[in-house]
C-alpha cells in the first residue's frame, strides 16, 4: 500500500498533467452558471454515494443519456465504492465535496488541506480519477480556501442560486419539479443531493424532469464539460 504523502504527490503530479485538459473557471475563481446559448444544463448531485438511490438515479440518467456530476464525501466513496466506480464507468463526473461534510467556512489550514486532500486520495484509490472540480459544503468559502483549490488545480464550483431544489428538506416531488423547470436556462448548474436518508423524492422528481427538459431539447452535461462550452471564453 503506498503511504499518503507519496499518493499525495501522485496525485499532484496527475493534477498538472491533467491540467491543459481540464476547464479553469470562466473569468471567477468561483463558477455559479455559464454562459452559453446553446440549451446545456449540468445536473449536480451532492453528498452521496447513497446505496439505495444513488444507482435509482444511475439508472435515470442512462435512460435518459444523461451526464452528471456527483460531488461525492469521501467517506462514502470508501463506504460504497462499487457505486463510485460505476459513476465513472457510466461517463459521469466525479468532484469532491470534502470527507465529511465539514463546514469550511472558519476551518484551519489544517482542516481544509485533511478535508480536500484527503478525498482527492480517496476517490483515486477507488476510481483511479483525479477531480477537478469541489464544491464546498453549504457554499462556504472564505479566502484560504480558494488559495488551497488553486494550489490543487480545482475549480470551485457552487449552483444556479435559483437551482437550488432544496430537495434535501423533502419539500415535495412537485415543488422539486417546479423549481427546476420554472426556472430553466441555458449554462444551468442544477443541485440536488443523493445523500443519506430517503431520497426518494429526488427520485421521482427526476423522473418528471429529464424527460421534459430532453423534449426541450436540452443536453446534459457534467459541469466540467459545460465549463468548457462557455461562449465566449
Amino acid at each position: 500500500m503506498l503511504n499518503l504523502s507519496f499518493k499525495l504527490g501522485l496525485c499532484s503530479l496527475l493534477l498538472t498533467i491533467t491540467t491543459a485538459a481540464s476547464a479553469a473557471a470562466p473569468n471567477s475563481e468561483v463558477v455559479w452558471n455559464v454562459n452559453t446559448d446553446q440549451k446545456l444544463i449540468a445536473l449536480t448531485f451532492d453528498d452521496g454515494p447513497n446505496p439505495i438511490y444513488t444507482p435509482q438515479i444511475l439508472d435515470l440518467l442512462k435512460a435518459y443519456e444523461a451526464k452528471a456530476t456527483f460531488f461525492v464525501l469521501g467517506k462514502r466513496v470508501q463506504m460504497y465504492p462499487t457505486i463510485a466506480i460505476r459513476e465513472v464507468n457510466e461517463g459521469h463526473e466525479i468532484a469532491n465535496h470534502t470527507f465529511d461534510h465539514h463546514y469550511l467556512k472558519n476551518a484551519s489550514s489544517q482542516e481544509l488541506i485533511d478535508e480536500i486532500r484527503q478525498t482527492q486520495e480517496v476517490i483515486f484509490d477507488v476510481t483511479e480519477q483525479i477531480p477537478h472540480v469541489f464544491r464546498p459544503p453549504g457554499g462556504y468559502y472564505n479566502k484560504a480556501l480558494l488559495q488551497l483549490t488553486r494550489e490543487d488545480k480545482l475549480t470551485v464550483v457552487m449552483w444556479s442560486w435559483y437551482q437550488d431544489t432544496k430537495d434535501w428538506k423533502r419539500p415535495g416531488v412537485d415543488k422539486i419539479v417546479h423549481t427546476v423547470l420554472s426556472n430553466v436556462h441555458n449554462g444551468d448548474i442544477v443541485l440536488f443531493h443523493d445523500l443519506q436518508g430517503d431520497c426518494s423524492q429526488t427520485v421521482e422528481a427526476l423522473k418528471q424532469i429529464l424527460p421534459e427538459l430532453k423534449q426541450q431539447g436540452y443536453q446534459f452535461l457534467t459541469v466540467t464539460d459545460l465549463i468548457a462550452r462557455t461562449k465566449n471564453k
